[in-house]
């Protein structure tokens, strides 16, 4: 399983909205400067956090981005199936039937069962996963997520 390039560079842009100090938003110039992105590719991310309701725009010349509502209110999930979807799509097995029309392994299949435990925990960790945990630094964020016990809210906040 690979993150997409339009989930890690949206995530690092939602992430600089997100830690953006001072009163003014913050411009795609900055944003793209930041994170070493042409601005037409930051602007197009940006386009998708703002639809997907996490970011909110200023137009003009002071124009930018803030963020839609607090950090610690937006978890990564939500950033993630803006972005690009679902990491492990619901249709999975019948996108992937080899030359015939349906899956050989239509019933009983262990790595549908596989690929769907990966979903729900990975889902159920960046659900509980905020853009504020994400403030810390990298060792913080993995010690964070090794402590949380299975099952239980990995990070400050979460959403459902």
């Amino acid at each position: 399983m690979k993150m997409s390039a339009a989930e890690e560079y949206g995530l690092r842009c939602l992430l600089q909205v997100a830690q953006h100090k001072g009163p003014e938003p913050i411009g795609i110039a900055e944003i793209a400067e930041a994170e070493g992105l042409s601005p037409e590719y930051a602007a197009k991310l940006l386009r998708l956090l703002r639809k997907g309701e996490l970011v909110n725009s200023t137009r003009g010349a002071k124009g930018g981005y803030h963020l839609a509502r607090p950090a610690h209110e937006i978890s990564v999930w939500s950033a993630i199936l803006v972005l690009d979807g679902p990491l492990i799509e619901d249709s999975h097995c019948k996108v992937h039937t080899g030359r015939l029309p349906a899956c050989v392994h239509s019933t009983a299949c262990s790595l549908r069962g596989l690929l769907t435990y990966i979903s729900i925990n990975l889902e159920n960790v960046l659900k509980n996963l905020t853009l504020a945990d994400l403030f810390q630094s990298e060792d913080a964020v993995r010690a964070q997520l090794e402590a949380a016990p299975e099952g239980e809210d990995q990070g400050a906040g979460g959403e459902p």
